[in-house]
């Protein structure tokens, strides 16, 4: 068979040297995502981390997270715009690790694309490069897959696994959650990476809203305000350890607020959380009303301004809320944990939102 008129890999639809540019335009952002433990750079088969850091422990349990931004990426896709779905992903994956108190040390991702356009892939790496640098965490390495004929030229869709290390008997969950604890309520920067199924509903299909419609309750496009990135709160839920006692933590993602908390209360004790105590933002409310979304429906679906929770004890409320406001994260006591009773729901929402 003639070497011109033969298969090969690029008539099929993949183009390995344009995986290679890829790969040549991300190393400067990768290399801004890195800590002292990581061995060697970009390019190797898997990332190296130097575990010798762990002899500082006494009982060092690993924590492992995995996760996706779901069809978050379809708006990203559409407005054309890739270096802010990497700090959904990273927010994504390091604030599940956190919940348990463990500080995340590394992260590798995986980005699947129809067809390998390099300066969009870098621009994707670029996004998840920064988050890592403010989660504190290392991106030691990934895999970019180009999938011609199973995803169009412009689609993708990116995944991410992340470690964590905490020292045993400083692991958080419901086994520390107390009667009397606190739930306090740090804000999120708005729908984060959960509920886009229903909301690109409402939106599109049923509002026929563009993109690039301007919404004056958001002072910004519609397209601009769903693609702001998640909130990563691991280093504030860090530094919250090491200033006040923290008993668990809550990361508000798919289930909305009461379900993740539901997650860390013990079977015995109940959690209150009062919807009077925030307003939830503009994006919300008009999901809710373009939508005639019910409230419990939006509550299992979207974060309502809420994206992480911490259960501390009563002594500790004052210096959380002031450690939390020191790096300016808005944050306010939303709740209460009570004995259970006869209550059949481990966490109930009450009152009605502020205006």
């Amino acid at each position: 068979m003639s070497e011109n008129t033969g298969a090969s890999y690029a008539a099929a639809g993949v183009d390995i040297e344009a995986g290679d540019r890829a790969v040549e335009l991300m190393k400067e952002w990768v290399k801004k995502a890195t800590r002292p433990e990581v061995v060697g750079g970009l390019g190797g088969f898997a990332g190296l981390f130097d575990a010798s850091a762990l002899k500082r422990y006494e009982r060092p349990l690993l924590a492992s997270a995995t996760d996706g931004v779901g069809t978050k990426v379809d708006i990203a896709r559409r407005m054309g715009v890739y270096d802010t779905i990497g700090h959904d992903l990273v927010g994504m994956v390091v604030d599940d690790l956190v919940v348990c108190g463990a500080e995340p040390l590394f992260m590798t991702d995986y980005i699947c694309v129809g067809k390998v356009f390099p300066d969009r892939v870098a621009a994707i790496v670029k996004g998840i490069a920064e988050g890592c640098v403010l989660a504190g965490c290392a991106l030691v390495g990934g895999e970019t897959a180009e999938h011609p004929g199973l995803l169009g030229e412009d689609e993708f869709d990116v995944a991410g696994a992340g470690t964590g290390v905490v020292e045993a008997d400083r692991l958080l969950g419901a086994d520390r959650i107390r009667k009397g604890d606190v739930v306090i309520a740090m804000e999120s920067s708005g729908l984060h990476s959960n509920g886009y199924s229903l909301v690109r509903h409402v939106l599109f299909d049923r509002a026929g809203w563009a993109l690039d419609r301007e919404v004056a309750e958001f002072g910004r496009t519609l397209g601009e305000e769903l693609l702001e990135p998640t909130r990563i709160y691991s280093l504030d839920c860090l530094a919250l350890t090491r200033t006040a006692e923290v008993h668990a933590f809550s990361h508000v993602t798919g289930g909305g607020l009461a379900n993740n908390l539901a997650r860390v209360v013990p079977d015995h004790l109940h959690a209150t959380v009062d919807r009077s105590t925030w307003a939830p933002g503009a994006v919300f409310r008009t999901v809710g009303e373009l939508g005639g979304v019910a409230r419990n429906e939006l509550e299992k679906t979207l974060n309502m301004g809420v994206g992480m929770v911490a259960v501390v004890p009563e002594e500790s409320v004052d210096v959380a809320l002031t450690t939390l406001a020191d790096r300016g994260l808005e944050a306010w006591v939303a709740g209460e944990v009570l004995e259970r009773g006869d209550r059949a729901e481990a966490v109930e929402l009450t009152g009605e939102y502020a205006d």
